[in-house]
């Protein structure tokens, strides 16, 4: 991390209070270093959501079967995961201003390149290259935050990179269904033109040249990045594609899961025996550090699930489109827009850790206020949650970041950024997967248990058959068997239906119980020294 920080503006310079203490100030070239970077993290949160509310769209447009469509989300979150453990190293390769210029313009043009993409090879090798430098910008942002900025100015960094965290999934959806239907799938890629460019200018501005160290290649951890690389792109695959391939019971999902197992097993052995590991993993068993990254786990599952499980469910039960979907979830981002600013002052007047807890309970209140769904819960009846939950995620994200990585050294920042956003990636994945394994799941039970409610020996079903009987042969139908068919298949749907909504329920809850377990790492975290305090880490 040496060449990281020496890289970077001066950071910080003594000043002094009104009451003649010492403090510290960043520089102008700081803070346009810092917005900067996470005006990247942003971009690249931002860009896996708006294509998965797109995703339909470019299935079609590009001949992509619905099976098969699901690649163009897969191959990017496959290649932004990993690359981010490899960032604090590439960095230092390749200097931080070099490394992170480069991939922001690899990005924008990569960007634009799938808007031209004509069928779903070229749409996945695209996606694939373009989460590759996506995935580089998340984490350098927070190395960035966690390096540079003065520990007094610190929460004000976090908050902002906070934005990119729980901000953008929360909005993309939004952003991505209005684009569609109003302009076009393309522009969902284009969009990143305006704001990538000031990020670039930003970049090339705030941040000093640096020699590269292409020497670092041939000390590399190569054993330990190759076994990483390949049981994080194993692992994350088995998570995208095994619902729809039916787990295990999938060869091919089988075997990657083998792989995963023993690449994974292989590369913590390695790197924790290893003088020069890729990623230091002993700071795991730091205890705000481990605790802080069991909890950024689960909030990563049930924020990227959530933000997956709700446009399922406009979708399957309301028949919303995209565009009203973006419209319901906004209210979920735009209440972030105005809080997450007000986190620092908080966490300067309050222990960090209540403000953890506070956010953490809220955001599975607003999980739990969803688990007595009915088919009239639409847009109206989930505003409340929505709006709960935006206040909970503004206050878990930047108080968890500060105290998590609070007396991180820094040699250690690189691995420690790459852990945290890695782990919450991972956590996100997970969710997802688990949320579509269990909602066929509990639809299935709920549907075995309803089917017994609804028997011809009962007198109800007899008498609403004969109803839904009469309605079709007075709306065209001139075959009594027929339109008694059609009324049987119309209550076997209507079943259906209602068994989907109680499993959409049920997943609500099982999100609110993964926040209260992550309420309960937050109360063993340690109290750190002050956050708005001076002093190095």
């Amino acid at each position: 991390m040496t060449s990281i920080v020496s890289s970077l503006p001066t950071p910080a310079r003594t000043v002094r209070n009104e009451t003649g203490t010492a403090g510290t100030a960043a520089s102008p070239r700081v803070w346009v270093a810092v917005v900067g970077s996470t005006l990247g993290a942003f971009m690249a949160v931002l860009n896996i959501q708006i294509v998965n509310a797109s995703l339909t769209d470019i299935q079609g447009a590009i001949g992509a079967g619905a099976d098969d469509g699901g690649w163009i989300s897969t191959a990017y979150l496959v290649a932004e995961i990993v690359v981010i453990p490899l960032t604090g190293w590439l960095s230092q390769v390749f200097s931080l201003r070099n490394y992170l210029v480069t991939n922001a313009l690899l990005f924008l043009a990569f960007s634009v390149a799938c808007a031209f993409a004509a069928n779903l090879g070229q749409m996945i090798a695209l996606r694939a290259i373009q989460g590759f430098t996506g995935g580089v910008l998340i984490p350098m942002a927070f190395t960035i935050v966690i390096t540079l900025l003065p520990k007094a100015k610190q929460p004000i960094g976090l908050a902002l990179f906070a934005m990119s965290a729980t901000f953008a999934p929360a909005i993309g959806p939004t952003i991505g269904g209005y684009l569609t239907e109003n302009w076009g799938w393309q522009y969902i890629f284009y969009v990143n033109l305006v704001p990538g460019a000031l990020m670039v200018g930003m970049l090339w501005f705030s941040l000093d040249r640096q020699p590269m160290q292409l020497a670092l290649l041939g000390q590399g951890d190569w054993l330990g990045i190759v076994t990483m690389a390949v049981g994080l792109g194993a692992l994350q695959t088995v998570l995208e594609e095994g619902n729809k391939d039916d787990w295990f019971g999938s060869p091919f999902i089988f075997r990657l899961a083998i792989i995963a197992a023993v690449s994974l097993s292989l590369f913590i052995w390695i790197e924790l025996t290893s003088s020069h590991p890729l990623l230091n993993l002993k700071l795991l068993v730091r205890r705000n550090f481990g605790f802080g990254i069991l909890a950024n786990f689960l909030l990563g599952t049930a924020l990227y699930g959530s933000v997956f499980i709700l446009p399922v469910y406009l979708s399957r039960i309301q028949g919303y489109n995209a565009e009203q979907i973006g419209l319901v979830l906004a209210w979920t981002g735009l209440p972030q827009l105005l809080l997450i600013p007000l986190v620092p002052s908080l966490m300067q007047r309050f222990d960090v850790r209540l403000v953890i807890v506070i956010g953490f309970a809220l955001f599975a209140a607003s999980n739990f206020m969803n688990i007595y769904m009915t088919i009239g819960h639409a847009s109206d009846q989930l505003f409340w949650p929505n709006i709960v939950r935006a206040i909970g995620q503004a206050l878990v994200f930047a108080p968890l970041s500060a105290i998590a990585t609070s007396g991180i050294e820094q040699e250690n920042a690189g691995s420690a950024s790459a852990l945290f956003n890695m782990i919450r990636n991972l956590g996100g994945a997970v969710g997802i997967a688990l949320l579509q394994t269990f909602l066929t799941k509990r639809e299935q039970y709920h549907s075995n248990v309803l089917v017994q409610s609804v028997s011809l020996f009962e007198e109800a079903t007899r008498s609403r058959i004969a109803k839904l009987t009469a309605y079709f042969l007075s709306h065209g139908v001139s075959d009594q068997a027929l339109a008694a068919q059609k009324g049987v298949i119309a209550i076997a749907l209507r079943v259906r239906q209602q068994a989907f909504i109680m499993a959409f329920s049920d997943t609500f809850f099982l999100l609110g119980i993964a926040l209260v377990i992550a309420l309960a790492a937050t109360l063993l975290l340690k109290k750190p020294g002050r956050i708005d305090g001076g002093g190095a880490h």
